[in-house]
């Protein structure tokens, strides 16, 4: 079953070709990345997935319904975490969560116990009270993981998830996000992280200059081309990508 299907996509910025007539396919329960560089078009088709922006031209259907119709029903059933650490600083830890529930229309008495399960899962009990401000950089990203999954989400969207943290902090996350794979929900992340996509991805769509050079696992990549993602990478884009 595909959760997400792409026909023809297209998107332009003024005279900028960011997409440029790309098509894939994304099954129920696994793990899809889009691997490129900055500008390589990846944050774009994701925003275009969540119903951010629509297409310039193109078909994208999430859950069978075309992502122009019926935004506010992808939305309900989608979890998104952003590039950007957009947490409420006014805020604590929980309240960022018991206030992000509201969104989905989830009642108090639901939101607060499901608040604190999420703050057990991603390991944040104890940061409860605190002020964003007062968290470090991991803490963040794993508060925005816990925030996007306030919905239960069937599908979770993860822009660049773990870009900036140590490899500590990175660990941590792939830990979260392997065991949601268990759980059959469904992931599509960007990165330029080779390891990354290599832990994480059943599939990677390899971008660049907003086309997709080509998609297959990351084992089949490696053996057909040589050596690792950031080796297939150059030989398919005569560039080298740089974590």
């Amino acid at each position: 079953m595909n959760i997400v299907t792409a026909k023809g996509l297209i998107k332009d910025y003024n005279s900028l070709r960011a997409v440029d007539n790309i098509d894939f396919e994304i099954t129920k329960g696994e793990c899809f990345g889009f691997l490129g560089p900055n500008g390589a078009g990846k944050t774009t088709v994701m925003r275009i997935i969540y119903c951010f922006m629509p297409p310039g031209s193109g078909e994208v259907k999430v859950f069978d319904i075309d992502v122009t119709k019926d935004p506010g029903r992808i939305k309900s059933c989608i979890g998104v975490m952003p590039q950007e650490d957009n947490l409420d600083p006014d805020l604590s830890v929980f309240e960022n969560l018991i206030v992000y529930a509201r969104y989905f229309d989830i009642p108090k008495k639901e939101s607060s116990p499901l608040a604190w399960e999420l703050l057990d899962f991603v390991e944040l009990r104890e940061k409860a009270d605190v002020k964003i401000g007062n968290l470090s950089g991991g803490m963040k990203r794993r508060l925005v993981l816990a925030r996007s999954l306030i919905n239960n989400p069937e599908l979770l969207i993860l822009d660049e998830p773990t870009t900036g943290l140590d490899p500590q902090s990175r660990h941590a996350v792939w830990d979260k996000l392997n065991y949601l794979k268990s759980k059959n929900t469904t992931l599509i992340l960007t990165t330029h992280y080779m390891e990354e996509a290599e832990i994480l991805c059943d599939r990677v769509a390899i971008m660049d200059s907003g086309k997709i050079l080509t998609i297959d696992t990351p084992l089949n990549l490696m053996k057909l081309h040589g050596g690792n993602l950031e080796d297939v990478y150059l030989k398919l884009t005569g560039k080298a990508l740089k974590d």
